[in-house]
């Protein structure tokens, strides 16, 4: 991981604050070019956790990823969206993707989504799913 400088603008304020962003070099966590198993993804949630809970700003960095399934991202990703870890505006602050393929970008979308739907009503998509496979 890389530790780069970025200026961000507050602009309810306007001043301009300077932050130490770590970047997490995806496919060195996971120790692969593919990013599909969910033991991978918790791999790397693990260490956005420790970072994000220290209040430390992260860029993920997924060059070299060759093949990226939401299997992996519910795990690395989803996760973040559990209501009592972090909210969704802090997420959108303190967590940034870089250098994600074209065709992968729509499965981040889906997976927050789903995530956040989720996490709002968890014991109703727990009943849901145990009525639609054991009937109860």
């Amino acid at each position: 991981r890389n530790r780069f400088f970025v200026f961000l603008l507050q602009m309810s304020s306007q001043i301009k604050t300077l932050m130490i962003m770590d970047e997490l070099f995806v496919k060195d966590i996971i120790e692969s070019d593919i990013a599909v198993a969910t033991d991978a993804g918790d791999k790397l949630f693990d260490v956005i956790v420790s970072l994000l809970n220290d209040k430390k700003p992260v860029v993920l960095d997924f060059n070299g990823i060759n093949i990226l399934t939401t299997a992996f991202l519910n795990a690395a990703i989803g996760q973040l969206y559990n209501n009592d870890q972090f909210s969704s505006e802090f997420l959108n602050d303190y967590l940034k993707v870089v250098n994600v393929q074209t065709e992968d970008r729509p499965l981040f979308s889906m997976v927050i989504k789903r995530a956040k739907e989720y996490f709002k009503n968890k014991k109703g998509f727990e009943d849901s799913a145990n009525q639609a496979f054991y009937g109860r």
